[in-house]
């Protein structure tokens, strides 16, 4: 009995040994890797630093949260918001890095706010192969060739009709929104503007505001209410599916993405009718949001900056003089608008409507002497980017002629890693051709047929995305030769 006491102890003994000799061997390579973490601060727990984000957003700096934390850190900090430990990058080559690297170093990773109210099969939370092919679709309808062809008549027709009903003081955050609503259901799903389509985009206003809050309806109102619009958005388009599909098994055929999807292979592609509405809810957000404040923004910084507001006159006065006063714009019209493309592109690179985009490491990463360890949530900001001085002389402000040709003929403008307004990689945005045709469009129409003044004072707002406070209100009125300039 003594010798099996004895063998119990000594076993006993051993394991613990082993046990111990795991835990403590586990947690100095645990520490030795976070010690290769970038510096930063994890906050409080669970919340970390969301709250301070948050409220860091509601002053008028644009990358408050960054430039804090870039000051004490460096530009990769990490830092722990909506429920994860975070890396943050403020470095254009780190940024590239995780883009290219997409399915193999780092995959699409959103806040659990936005995965709910897009749903799990929307082009934002893809993965693998048929991210690709989904991808790939999308911007084989929103290419160069169909928007020459197809779209830009579409784009132009809903520009008109919208501003038809213009008249003294607008809000122009609103109206351009109506606009690119109109043009991302027309794209998608063959409906011109009627009450369905006003009634959709009240609930997408609703479903869009609770983006980057905190996902629990408990402490959020704001999200409570964006979870039950989107609920009621995905049953609208649900029924859309299910008609279309009936019409599709008919042999009936609209030249749409919707219709696009149904050609692929054959009976919707082999989709379901809830992966087509997630795909369908991501494309609106996507075209409806983003493109309407850039519209905006690019009045308001025009506004601010006479002397380009001017020259975008002039060019889109040489334009309309070569046609009729009601005749549509042409795909040759939009490509002699040089000094418009400069406007787009400050406008792209102020504004910044995507101010980043989330990964998450699938395996540990090492970066510039940093260990990004497999699991975590990495952020590339492209804003931080953006407003940067080493990259943009006088960041932070509007400048189009920085984009303009020099007398030699060489561009002025930044390396590729260094301007990323639509991303970059396997997921940059497949809509990005399309976008920029859409805001040259608006431009043309806005300053050949008004002149306007800010009907009143108006700031921007960074949180959860850009735009303005008061949704810009402005009093238009038509340009007549006592007005022109």
């Amino acid at each position: 009995m003594a010798s099996d006491a004895m063998s119990i102890f000594l076993y006993v003994l051993y394991s613990l040994s082993i046990f111990l000799f795991t835990f403590f061997l586990f947690r100095t390579t645990a520490n030795r890797r976070r010690s290769r973490l970038p510096p930063g601060n994890l906050g409080l727990p669970l919340l970390g630093e969301t709250l301070q984000l948050i409220s860091a957003y509601k002053t008028e700096n644009p990358e408050p949260f960054i430039d804090d934390r870039v000051s004490k850190f460096g530009a990769v900090f990490t830092t722990h918001v909506f429920g994860e430990a975070t890396v943050f990058s403020a470095d254009p080559e780190i940024n590239r890095l995780i883009l290219i690297n997409e399915g193999k170093l780092f995959e699409s990773s959103y806040p659990g706010s936005i995965s709910n109210l897009l749903g799990r099969h929307s082009l934002l939370l893809m993965r693998g192969n048929l991210h690709k092919r989904m991808h790939s679709l999308t911007m084989s309808f929103a290419n160069s060739s169909i928007i020459k062809d197809h779209l830009l008549v579409d784009i132009d027709r809903l520009v008109r009709l919208n501003m038809e009903s213009w008249s003294g003081r607008i809000l122009l955050l609103d109206e351009a929104k109506k606009i690119t609503f109109q043009l991302t259901v027309k794209q998608l799903m063959s409906f011109d503007p009627c009450e369905w389509t006003e009634n959709l985009m009240k609930e997408y206003m609703l479903l869009i505001e609770g983006f980057f809050t905190v996902p629990f309806p408990l402490f959020s109102g704001t999200y409570r209410r964006a979870i039950k619009a989107r609920t009621k958005v995905a049953e609208e388009l649900r029924l859309v599916v299910r008609e279309r599909r009936k019409e599709s098994e008919r042999g009936e055929r609209k030249n749409d993405m919707l219709g696009a999807l149904f050609d692929e292979d054959g009976n919707g592609g082999g989709f379901s009718d809830e992966e087509l509405v997630d795909f369908l809810l991501a494309l609106l957000v996507a075209g409806y949001d983003t493109t309407s404040t850039i519209m905006t923004l690019a009045v308001k910084f025009l506004t601010e900056t006479p002397l380009a507001l001017a020259q975008l006159k002039e060019e889109h006065d040489e334009i309309r003089a070569r046609k009729g006063e009601s005749e549509a714009l042409q795909w040759e019209d939009y490509k002699a608008m040089p000094f418009t493309q400069c406007v787009v592109n400050e406008t792209l690179r102020v504004a910044n409507i995507i101010s980043g985009v989330f990964r998450r490491a699938i395996t540990d990463v090492d970066i510039k002497g940093y260990t990004i360890p497999k699991g975590w949530k990495v952020f590339a900001s492209l804003r931080a980017v953006h407003l940067n001085q080493e990259y943009y002389k006088d960041a932070r402000s509007f400048n189009p002629w920085r984009w303009q040709m020099n007398t030699t003929g060489s561009g002025t403008s930044p390396p590729v890693n260094v301007f990323t307004p639509f991303g970059g990689g396997p997921r940059r945005c497949p809509g990005y051709e399309l976008a920029r045709v859409g805001l040259s469009v608006f431009l043309h129409h806005m300053v050949t047929r008004f002149s306007w003044v800010p009907a009143e004072e108006d700031k921007l707002l960074f949180f959860p995305t850009t735009r303005t406070q008061k949704r810009y209100p402005i009093v238009v009125q038509p340009r007549t030769p006592s007005n022109l300039m």
